[in-house]
């Protein structure tokens, strides 16, 4: 099973990471994160700190996840659509619901 952490979880790990007075391997072991994953986590924070600098990518990233969501739910509704539609030509066509 999947071990999900939160954000606040990783960023204090990476901070003690980016401290550097334990190694990578004596942090894993100690909050029980495989090494790599500490790796990867300091990867995205550093990734990410130009980000932390500039208002346009936290309002791009706002518009990206609007624009996400209306997609999800233009697709839910379509879904629905089309599943009435074909209940309706079952019906029409004799066919009972499978």
């Amino acid at each position: 099973m999947r071990t999900r952490h939160s954000a606040d979880f990783k960023a204090e790990l990476v901070r003690e990471l980016l401290k550097e007075e334990k190694t990578v391997s004596q942090l894993a072991a100690e909050h029980g994160v495989h090494p790599n994953q500490l790796y990867r986590w300091r990867e995205i924070a550093l990734a990410g700190l130009p980000s932390l600098f500039s208002g346009q990518e936290a309002q791009d990233r706002a518009a990206h996840d609007a624009a996400h969501e209306q997609a999800v739910h233009d697709l839910y509704a379509q879904i629905g659509e089309l599943t009435t539609q074909l209940a309706w030509l079952k019906k029409k066509s004799g066919r009972r619901h499978e």
